[in-house]
């Protein structure tokens, strides 16, 4: 499967390498018609951007765009003062109401927790009405399973807007390597709003799930992994054998005391975010009619731990604290 990269040239003389970067893996004038290059080397003219909601990741991304020359508004209803102050510093626009965010708004972008990406796609849908106003594009940047992307195209496609996929891979933007995929009929022009590598973006054709399959594969190993990990050093401190296990990874696995500690400060404080990311996981798995007990037992182990929201990086030691005490052994209580 070819997989291309498209984006919106920021100025300056790199249009001349996108258009041969076009040239080798496309059909320019092809290009031209369908991702509608206007002005100065850019594939888009400045358009108005609604995004919901604006949570770290959303934030940096709604920043991306306003960089790109965008204009990207923000529904201030029921949001926190944390949601304000990262719109703010992201240079987004305020909405007061559903009618301000959307009125000639061309593309929406839904970036939330995933147990939330289906309810924010419904309000989304009764707010624009049956058909809209015009039709505009819904991305869904969430990290759902393929059936809920496919569930959520449904909704949204009633009120006017032709769905895309997408996700991302990696810390909000900014922060690191971030990569943002894209699928579906209407993915080119998504992305040809966004400055080169701000965020890296990728094209994987027109399938409607295919970002959503991507995203499911791939947090299938990171973020379970971290959960596998946070278990098995628990097991060994309550076994009593950590210090020999640390000892035994430092002599054939000198990686893994590293990622110990990664998991701690990075997956534990958005354990409340990840319980639902591995329930789709699960989803997918089971669609596939492939094994689904990895990823239960990792949402099990972040639902122990959503306390850590929005609190600074814990200790392993408050980590392990958080976690159910063992079931007693009816023979020890006895004796």
């Amino acid at each position: 499967m070819v997989i291309g990269r498209l984006w919106r040239d920021g100025g300056g003389g790199s249009a001349r390498n996108v258009s041969r970067w076009l040239r080798v893996h496309f059909n320019l004038n092809a290009c031209r018609r369908r991702y509608r290059f206007g002005h100065a080397g850019g594939m888009f003219s400045a358009t108005v951007v609604a995004l919901l909601h604006p949570g770290a990741m959303g934030a940096s991304l709604g920043g991306a765009l306003v960089r790109a020359g965008h204009e990207v508004r923000w529904l201030v209803q029921g949001r926190s003062a944390a949601t304000r102050a990262r719109a703010e510093a992201a240079g987004l626009t305020p909405a007061a109401s559903w009618a301000e965010l959307l009125s000639g708004c061309e593309v929406v972008v839904a970036v939330c927790p995933p147990d939330a990406a289906a309810a924010v796609a419904g309000q989304f849908a009764a707010a624009a009405g049956p058909a809209g106003e015009k039709a505009r594009i819904y991305v869904d940047a969430n990290a759902v399973s393929p059936r809920r992307a496919k569930e959520i195209a449904a909704m949204v496609t009633p009120a006017g807007a032709n769905f895309v996929d997408s996700d991302i891979v990696g810390p909000p933007i900014g922060q690191g390597r971030t990569c943002l995929y894209l699928s579906g009929a209407q993915a080119g022009p998504v992305a040809a709003l966004f400055r080169p590598d701000d965020p890296l973006v990728v094209v994987l054709g027109d399938d409607p799930t295919a970002a959503s399959a991507l995203k499911m594969v791939y947090a299938g190993w990171t973020k379970a992994t971290s959960a596998l990990l946070l278990t098995l050093w628990a097991a060994a401190v309550r076994s009593g054998v950590a210090d020999a296990l640390a000892a035994e990874w430092a002599a054939s696995q000198p990686d893994l005391a590293g990622r110990l500690q990664r998991a701690v400060a990075t997956a534990v404080p958005k354990a409340w975010r990840f319980a639902g990311e591995m329930d789709e996981i699960t989803q997918t798995l089971a669609d596939l009619g492939l094994p689904t007990g990895f990823h239960q037992a990792a949402a099990q182990l972040y639902r122990e731990l959503d306390t850590f929201k929005d609190r600074p990086a814990p200790t392993i030691e408050a980590v392990l604290a958080a976690l159910p005490a063992p079931p007693v052994d009816p023979a020890s209580s006895s004796s």
